[in-house]
Parts: C-alpha cells; sequence; structure tokens
C-alpha cells in the first residue's frame, strides 16, 4: 500500500503546521504569573502524562520554582499524595479532551478549589470547557490512534507555555524558527528513519534522554511499543548502565537524545553502547546521527527529536505487516466507569 494512504504518515509529515498554531495560540493567551503560585502539576494520561514529565522539568529550570508530573488517574485516585495547602496552578494535557482521568482528577480539582487550571488539548471539549485558561490546536487533530502530531503540536504549546509565563519572551521569539527547521529535517533524515526501522534484525530500542527530554523518551519508547509491538525501554542516560546495558547487543538499537550540557557523558554512553555491539542513533544539535543545526536555544527545542523517532516507528509498523493507524488493543481515547 502507498505510505501517503496512512493518516500517521500524513500526520507525522504535515505536523509543523500545527507547531506553528500552537505558538500562536499561547502567544495570544492571558496566561498565568509564575510567581502567583507555589506549586504547578502537570497531568495528562500516557503520552501526555509523558509530555508532563518534559513540562515539569522544563518549568522548573526556566522558573525556579518547584513543579511536578503526576498521570491523571493518580491525581484523581491519590491526590492526597500530591497536593499541598499551596496555591496549585494545574495544567491538564490531553489530546481529545475527554479522556475520563483527566476530566474526573480536573473536576475534583475545581470543586475543592485548589487553584487555576490550564487546559491544553486538540479538541474544545469538556476538558477545555473547565478551564481557566483554554489552549487548543486544532490543526493537531489526528485521525489515527497512535499520537504523532497531536503530542508535537501539545508539547510546541506547553513548552511556549513555560517560556511565557517565566518571562522569556526570547525563548518565544526563537521557537517561530521550529516549523521550518522540523520540515528540513524530515525531508534530509527520512531516509535513515526509514533505514533504521525497516531492519527487522533489530529486535530492541532503548530511547535515552535525561532532563527534559526523559519525557520525550518515554513518549518516542511510547510510539515504538504501539505502532511495532516491538521491545522497547526509555531511560535516562546515566541509568542506563545500572543494569539495562545487560540486554544490549548486535540486535539492539540505542536511541541517544543528546543534551549540550552533558554531552560528553552522554556520549560516552552511547559509545560503551556500540562498544557491545549495539547500533546507536544519536540525535543533538551538532555532531550527531541527526542533527538539528537549529541555532534555537536548547530549552524549546525539544520538540525536534520527534518526527524522525516517530517515522521510525511508522516504517518498522509497516515493515512488519501491521496497521500504524490502528495499533493492537488501543482506542483513540480512553473512557472509563468512575
Amino acid at each position: 500500500m502507498n505510505i501517503e494512504t496512512y493518516h500517521t504518515y500524513k500526520e507525522i509529515k504535515s505536523q509543523t503546521q500545527a507547531w506553528a498554531q500552537a505558538l500562536e495560540v499561547v502567544t495570544a493567551s492571558n496566561l498565568p504569573k509564575a510567581g502567583d503560585y507555589g506549586q504547578v502539576i502537570f497531568t495528562g494520561c500516557g503520552s501526555t502524562y509523558y509530555q508532563s514529565l518534559s513540562a515539569a522539568a522544563l518549568y522548573q529550570e526556566l522558573t525556579g520554582r518547584s513543579a511536578r508530573a503526576v498521570p491523571g488517574g493518580e491525581l484523581l485516585l491519590n491526590s492526597q499524595t500530591i497536593l499541598t495547602d499551596q496555591k496549585t496552578l494545574l495544567v491538564a494535557i490531553s489530546r481529545s479532551g475527554t479522556t475520563t482521568e483527566t476530566v474526573k482528577a480536573v473536576e475534583r480539582f475545581k470543586k475543592e478549589k485548589r487553584g487555576e487550571i490550564v487546559v491544553i488539548s486538540n479538541y474544545d471539549e469538556i476538558l477545555s470547557r473547565m478551564a481557566d485558561v483554554n489552549i487548543v490546536i486544532g490543526k493537531g487533530q489526528e485521525e489515527s490512534v497512535a499520537q504523532t502530531r497531536s503530542f508535537a503540536s501539545m508539547f510546541v504549546a506547553v513548552s511556549a507555555l513555560c517560556a511565557r509565563m517565566a518571562g522569556r519572551d526570547d525563548l518565544l521569539t526563537s521557537m517561530t524558527d521550529l516549523p521550518k527547521v522540523g520540515d528540513r529535517l524530515m525531508e534530509k533524515y527520512e531516509a535513515y528513519a526509514k533505514e533504521i526501522g525497516e531492519n527487522l534484525g533489530f529486535d530492541r530500542f532503548y530511547f535515552l534522554g535525561s532532563g527534559i527530554r526523559y519525557g520525550l523518551a518515554c513518549e518516542v519508547n511510547l510510539k515504538m511499543k504501539e505502532m511495532t509491538l516491538t521491545h522497547s525501554e526509555p531511560f535516562h542516560f546515566m541509568e542506563f548502565r545500572h543494569g539495562p546495558v545487560s540486554m544490549v547487543n548486535q540486535n539492539a538499537v540505542v536511541v541517544g537524545m543528546l543534551s549540550d550540557a552533558n554531552r560528553i557523558h552522554e556520549a560516552k554512553v552511547l559509545s560503551e553502547m556500540e562498544m557491545l555491539g549495539g547500533t546507536v542513533a544519536s540525535f543533538g544539535e551538532a555532531e550527531a546521527d541527526v542533527c538539528f543545526e537549529s541555532n534555537i536555544p536548547e530549552s524549546v527545542r525539544g520538540v525536534l527529536y520527534l518526527p524522525i523517532l516517530q517515522l521510525m516507528a511508522f516504517y518498522r509498523s509497516i515493515k512488519k505487516g501491521l496497521n500504524p493507524d490502528r495499533p493492537a488493543n488501543l482506542t483513540a481515547v480512553v473512557k472509563l466507569d468512575f
């Protein structure tokens, strides 16, 4: 089948339009100020929980204030382990705006008058209507089940939100270059993604990312699991040596999301994995298998790690005879009876 017929492929390739819209919507929003809150909680389920991990790390890095990521189900069922008496800002992230755990958690948060609520979504649904600040990126909407364009659009939005709340308009200005860089990367490295993805001699994938990149490592790991039914796991760079390294052999791919500040330590981990027979795929601003060459500050260019790795999972899914648009056992929205 022609790959152009798959929704997933079209959504990956067109995602930069949604990145641009995300920046426009956040720039036009009347956002709260970081100094008004004792803590910020980022929440979501599945992909958007992983997004929350990166968002909380970025928020704390840029503002110097406490932030935490929790799954929607944990916020709903175990809020006593999460919420304090401090004034709290809740940032709820949901592609559909109807995910049960997130909706119920936000309902309770609002009922208990814990603080204000920001919702980031691709659809103006029930979750958005509970928000004090509603950020909807319509161009991120998808036909496929696994999140690609939607995730990336919301990631750009939450990164811009963190920059604005930190008073870093300079970062917002830099982010306007993201779409053109993303398009260039897909044009230049799609063949590389295809080559690795279609190699069925690989039977395991490990995604390494630290700091604000760990949530992204979790997300691309999830895409590999969902779309290709391949063994894959995410790890912090330094943690990978502490046990998981025993799984590395000639059938393993180790993907490294290199940072600028800690590159020397992270590159050493990747070098060790090559010595053990693993195939390394490095991503970074420079001197990597996939080079961004973006000149965008590291704190707000995280979305650039996504498109090539999403394409890698897409091509692997096709090669294995699977349908990337409809992964096994999954639905686009998880709705539960509470």
